[in-house]
């Protein structure tokens, strides 16, 4: 699924076609401009089902594309599994970080689950909002928000042992 010896992300949000994809195609846009796609690894999920196989949200894509991120990937569910296959999961929200946790009936895995806020720099919000049934600017402000707790994800995990 991965190249071996590399450090791999997963975004979780809800639906997996707006927040997620875009924190995982914003991190791929950074890692690729940083010269690491051979050392880091993106992937996103939602916790429910409801998109399964669907492209990210056209209004997201729109936002996205403003800033010269392209949207790729198609949506699927957060499975138990994902805690073997991924070095750290980022949450958007809380209750996503809930559900995440829940999955995690051994206790083993709670060090690998973050917040994405936790690693911003700029903005102080503690989670990213879910813009689904807002207008544009929502849109507007999870991109934003976005690129700022990727750059200081990028920033973390260049510094983790396993990707230098």
């Amino acid at each position: 699924m991965f190249p071996t010896m590399s450090y791999r992300l997963l975004f979780v949000c809800l639906g997996n076609i707006c927040r997620s994809p875009s924190a995982e195609n914003i991190m791929n846009h950074l890692i690729e401009e940083a010269n690491l796609s051979d050392r880091i690894v993106c992937d996103s999920a939602g916790t429910s089902g409801y998109h399964i196989g669907s492209a990210p949200d056209p209004r997201m894509t729109m936002a996205a594309k403003k800033r010269g991120i392209v949207l790729k990937g198609s949506a699927r569910q957060f499975t138990a599994s994902d805690f073997d296959n991924f070095d750290l999961i980022l949450a958007m929200d809380q209750d996503n970080y809930q559900q995440i946790l829940y999955l995690d009936r051994g206790k083993k895995y709670g060090d690998k689950v973050k917040l994405m806020c936790d690693f911003c720099s700029h903005h102080t919000l503690k989670e990213v909002p879910d813009p689904y049934y807002g207008g544009p600017e929502g849109f507007n402000q999870v991109i934003d928000l976005l690129l700022d707790a990727c750059e200081g994800l990028l920033e973390f995990v260049v510094n983790q042992p396993s990707v230098n």
